[in-house]
């Protein structure tokens, strides 16, 4: 597992820039753009269960759904960051990309430190020391699990169709 760390206010743009806003829509055209003008080892190297670390104030910028489906489709297993915003909260949790708010973990955490966390206890730990972060309601968790808000739907639509 590899941790990308970046700084504040990395925003939607950044991530997937905006030019190709309307002429990619699917995960494989969105793929290769992410992250292109930030850091543009990332697309080439990005491997499934990658993490991020971030400042303040990630996904900020305008309201676009490609860079959520991007960082879902190459495998980032979650971000980290000392703060996200409220738009790009909202966008990951309907494609079901797990967000840590955890800014002690974001600051402690050097190149090459080993990470690992338990969303369920609200831990995470860099290197050798612990960190707590809020626990996530059980109904996002289940929305991550299920892997974004419309398979959770037809999940729940399922059960309610059987009784």
């Amino acid at each position: 597992m590899t941790v990308w760390k970046y700084g504040d206010n990395i925003n939607t743009d950044m991530l997937f820039p905006g030019k190709y806003t309307y002429t990619c829509s699917t995960a494989e055209e969105i793929k290769p753009h992410l992250l292109e003008d930030l850091d543009s080892l990332f697309a080439k190297n990005v491997k499934e269960s990658d993490l991020i670390f971030a400042g303040k104030n990630f996904g900020c910028g305008s309201s676009r759904e490609q860079p959520v489906l991007g960082l879902k489709a190459v495998g980032i297993t979650a971000v980290v960051a000392e703060s996200f915003a409220r738009i790009f909260y909202r966008a990951s949790i309907n494609q079901g990309l797990l967000l840590i708010e955890c800014p002690d973990a974001v600051k402690a955490y050097k190149q090459g430190d080993l990470v690992s966390f338990d969303v369920e206890k609200g831990t995470i730990s860099v290197d050798s020391k612990t960190f707590s972060f809020p626990r996530l309601p059980k109904e996002i968790l289940a929305i991550c699990d299920a892997g974004g808000l419309l398979p959770y739907t037809r999940q729940k639509l399922k059960l309610m169709k059987k009784r």
